[in-house]
């Protein structure tokens, strides 16, 4: 009863969807003994559901592997034929075995009629009653607190992440980048091509106004709604995703290459100039990024980025525009600089 009371507080008291999502299956993993539990995220790609790993842990606390870096939406709804029937039929739980040997139980978390987030849990014996019934305590305490955190942090159209969630996810990325020591001549580490750093990416719809004009703005929101699925859907688990305003969207990058971030947010520009939004047709986005840097303000990180993003729509549209690369090659050019702002 002391394991699960901690566990519960420990629960309660995060402010962090990704932390609440190692919290849970840590209880579940302990209480249960299970030999694997995971958060699956559901997404929903072209009007096909796909599922990937959001946090996963093994037996005895170790952390599994990290998914690659260039992993898409994750693996077709049918790869879990159970899991598939249970939503389909709006199931609380569905149950079948692996091709592991091990037992697997999924217990989707539902939101009225939509249910983006599952606990898989893997055993290699059956799930007791009173098992099942401490496991349904824990999801509901689970489900009921991120029913709470999305309430706060999302936006209430798209689902995404919104401004104010952005600010302290930004202010928490700076603070981890500082902890990585800069050496000298080195400062604008983020600029190299072979290290691992921090991005953040700035997303502008082209000629928006132009589709709430002709179409109206109901089918507006729908092109929003569709764009911010394809972000869910292109962007690792471990990244962030967040509507700032309009259609402008903001995406946080976590440890991963100059190279890689690029090929990232590229896929993304390509995924969505080649979908077919109903009505609509053709849409295209212009992206502009950067790497997060200690050194910088969260206003001048993002000042850098949203300088890239002008490049890009004032030279074609439909393009991604790295901040640093532009500096470099003397298509930016910084003037002055202080603590909360920079000038160009």
């Amino acid at each position: 009863m002391d394991s699960l009371l901690r566990h519960m507080v420990d629960m309660t008291g995060h402010r962090d969807h990704a932390m609440l999502d190692i919290s849970v299956i840590s209880a579940v993993q302990e209480l249960s003994g299970a030999n694997q539990t995971r958060v699956l995220g559901i997404s929903s790609v072209a009007d096909q559901l796909f599922v990937r790993s959001r946090a996963c842990i093994q037996a005895g606390g170790v952390a599994c592997p990290e998914e690659p870096q260039d992993s898409g939406p994750g693996e077709p709804i049918a790869t879990y034929p159970e899991l598939e029937a249970c939503l389909r039929q709006h199931a609380t739980r569905a149950e079948g075995m692996g091709q592991d040997g091990l037992r697997r139980l999924w217990l989707p978390i539902w939101f009225g009629e939509r249910a983006d987030t599952c606990l898989e849990i893997a055993h290699d014996t059956p799930f007791t009653p009173e098992a099942l019934y401490m496991v349904s305590g824990i999801v509901s305490v689970y489900r009921n607190f991120q029913n709470l955190l999305d309430y706060s942090e999302r936006d209430s159209l798209t689902g995404l992440l919104n401004r104010k969630t952005f600010d302290d996810q930004l202010a928490r990325m700076l603070l981890a980048t500082d902890a990585d020591p800069v050496m000298p001549g080195l400062a604008e580490r983020r600029g190299q091509h072979g290290a691992e750093a921090q991005w953040l990416a700035v997303v502008d719809v082209d000629h928006f106004k132009t589709v709430n004009d002709r179409f109206g703005h109901l089918y507006g929101d729908e092109v929003l709604i569709l764009i911010a699925n394809l972000l869910q859907s292109s962007f690792r688990t471990q990244d962030r995703v967040f509507r700032f305003g309009g259609e402008e969207f903001v995406v946080l990058l976590r440890s991963t290459t100059l190279e890689n971030a690029r090929r990232i947010i590229e896929r993304f520009r390509l995924d969505v100039e080649s979908h077919h939004f109903p009505q609509v047709g053709q849409v295209t986005v212009s992206i502009g990024f950067t790497g997060v840097s200690a050194a910088d303000s969260p206003v001048v990180t993002l000042g850098h980025a949203d300088q890239a993003l002008y490049f890009a729509k004032a030279n074609g549209r439909n393009r991604v525009c790295h901040y640093e690369a532009l500096v470099d090659g003397g298509l930016l050019q910084t003037v002055t600089t202080n603590d909360t702002a920079e000038f160009f």
